[in-house]
């Protein structure tokens, strides 16, 4: 037992207190500092306006925004993974403040959420052709997206400390607080995108660096589209493996074939060059200088190569063919180089097991994606791309398609009818034992054609014994499986063995320690044991107790709901921006171009 337990339902009440006066604060002293700008009472905002506009040639209400979401993507970036390796290696946290990756998780999102209200502030200077009209205000469609995505992210800050303390700690990237922030701080990168092109519209020309911009800005996308894969990146998820083909395909689809739509020749490399210098630098600092588990990522430079040939081949006119096109590359090139990559890199490969369903969802993902992407480049391309026609038909199924990929692999089951027994041989002794494991599956086929069969321990939560170990379990006979490495059992780790195959996310424990603040009994460790397999989430998520289960399903809905939402303010934004540009081009639209 340790001498001090977090508490299992989250932040004392004081803290959720703090946290939701603090965050509502800071909407009130912002809205009166807007409200004094609109009087003409915050000259310096004015000052810093002209500043913007004089260096960047672009109007303020781009320029000043780009700055801080910049900054604030880059803090957000850094805190979220330095907080997800934070509960893996140490457990739950005493509170939202408790936690130095909460900060910059925190900061990162008021950043967003100031650059979109400063967006909408500073409208009224030299107002965009596509700005809506809200009172004596001129937003431009970006600067709402970005406000709107922003705000939203930053309010789920609070509510995630009022979920805890009504259903305790769910260590999961999943949760719905949790999805809230993450899809708000990701969608604001296509947010910037939309400002971008409206700026560049107002301003007349086209900045020396825009090429520079749609490289960095496609990498920034990729690394929003990506942040869900979270828990495959560090090895211990939750869901289904069929989950990371689908969401790595999808990511390629959409994010690559958006940028190279917009930025031209060589734009899709370079934006998945982009996100692998970003993700490398994270894995440096978070997993290398500050000691936590290790951060993976996925490739998607295979995936840029084809769509980049894709493009060589198809005019870019042809867009729904160059989709076409590049959406059956990355499905089934781009996924079979991606499964290479995954045995050289993830932590979890993939293997044969996967087979069929990886193959075909993964190939429909990356369809649907590739769709998306050409869609999103459409709207916001500053040539006569956006003048060419894709099917509503294929723009519907390619939505449908998608939301089909990310519910089917959602069921999860576990079969309580099998189980295993468990032998351990001592490595080293108290007080920091390890052990070598040695299973016997009953029945004997029943980790068959597993996804992944492993032992992880995790959570240490002390000062020099935290971390992350997964063990992978090698058969050595009929039935028989030993791991490849010893693990540990004492103190405050949570140590089990996980199967996953088919719909089954099922795991013994093998040692659990005591916890009073859930409370929770040990789980010993004995010599030689005997146990029946449980779903995974029961014992990953042990401190997510109580709570009424409708309050959950309803809480699920609105962030559904939410995501219908955003996903609508999205579209409706897009064709706005790609109906003020069809309605002031001039240019005839050129015949498509002899293949290369």
């Amino acid at each position: 037992m340790i001498a001090t337990v977090p508490p299992a339902r989250g932040a004392p009440i004081s803290d959720v207190i703090f946290a939701s006066v603090l965050v509502g604060g800071l909407f009130v002293i912002l809205g009166g500092l807007g409200f004094l700008y609109l009087r003409g009472q915050l000259k310096v905002l004015d000052r810093a306006a002209d500043l913007s506009e004089r260096v960047t040639g672009l109007p303020a209400w781009a320029a000043l925004p780009f700055g801080l979401s910049g900054m604030s993507l880059l803090a957000a970036v850094f805190g979220f993974y330095w907080d997800v390796s934070w509960h893996i290696d140490r457990g739950r946290d005493p509170g939202p403040f408790a936690n130095p990756a909460h900060w910059w998780i925190f900061l990162g999102l008021l950043g967003l959420a100031i650059a979109g209200g400063l967006s909408v502030l500073l409208g009224a200077r030299r107002p965009s052709a596509t700005a809506l009209r809200v009172k004596s205000l001129r937003p431009p469609v970006g600067g709402l997206l970005l406000l709107l995505s922003g705000g939203f992210a930053l309010a789920g800050f609070p509510l995630d400390d009022i979920w805890h303390r009504l259903f305790g700690q769910d260590v999961t990237l999943w949760g719905p607080t949790h999805i809230q922030m993450i899809a708000g701080a990701s969608l604001c990168t296509l947010a910037l995108w939309v400002l971008y092109v409206e700026a560049v519209r107002t301003a007349g020309r086209q900045p020396r660096y825009r090429k520079l911009w749609w490289v960095v800005a496609g990498g920034a996308f990729l690394m929003g589209l990506s942040t869900l894969q979270g828990e495959f990146d560090y090895g211990v998820p939750q869901f289904r493996q069929l989950y990371q083909p689908v969401l790595i395909m999808l990511a390629a689809g959409i994010g690559l074939v958006a940028v190279r739509v917009i930025g031209g020749r060589g734009a899709a490399v370079g934006a998945a060059l982009v996100f692998l210098v970003l993700r490398g630098m994270l894995t440096l600092i978070i997993s290398v200088g500050l000691g936590r588990s290790l951060l993976h990522f996925p490739l998607y430079v295979p995936e840029a190569i084809l769509v980049e040939a894709a493009a060589l081949l198809i005019a870019r006119e042809r867009l729904f063919r160059l989709a076409v096109v590049s959406g059956a590359l990355i499905g089934t090139v781009g996924l079979a180089l991606e499964w290479a990559w995954s045995h050289a890199w993830m932590p979890l490969p993939w293997h044969a097991s996967l087979l069929p369903g990886a193959a075909i969802l993964g190939f429909v993902a990356a369809m649907a994606g590739s769709v998306i992407g050409a869609l999103i480049g459409r709207a916001v391309s500053e040539d006569p791309v956006r003048r060419v026609r894709i099917p509503v038909a294929a723009a519907v199924a390619a939505g449908v398609a998608a939301a089909f990929c990310i519910g089917f692999p959602l069921p999860m089951t576990a079969n309580a009818d099998q189980s295993v027994t468990v032998s351990l041989r001592q490595v080293r002794p108290f007080p920091a034992k390890t052990v070598d494991v040695t299973v016997r599956m009953h029945p004997a086929d029943a980790a068959t054609g597993a996804n992944w069969f492993t032992v992880t321990s995790w959570q240490g939560a002390g000062p020099h014994d935290g971390g992350l170990v997964i063990a992978n379990l090698r058969p050595v006979g009929p039935g028989m499986y030993r791991a490849d490495r010893p693990v540990p059992v004492y103190g405050n780790w949570k140590t089990l063995l996980r199967l996953q195959k088919g719909s089954e996310v099922q795991v013994v424990p093998i040692f659990m320690p005591y916890d009073p603040a859930i409370p929770a009994q040990q789980i010993p460790a004995f010599s030689h044991f005997t146990r029946h397999f449980e779903r995974d989430k029961k014992a990953l998520q042990r401190e997510a107790v109580g709570g009424s289960a409708v309050l959950q399903d309803l809480a699920y809905a609105l962030v559904a709901l939410l995501a219908a939402l955003w996903l609508a303010a999205f579209g409706r934004g897009l064709r706005r921006i790609r109906v003020h540009g069809l309605s002031s081009a001039r240019e005839p639209l050129p015949a498509p171009a002899k293949a290369a």
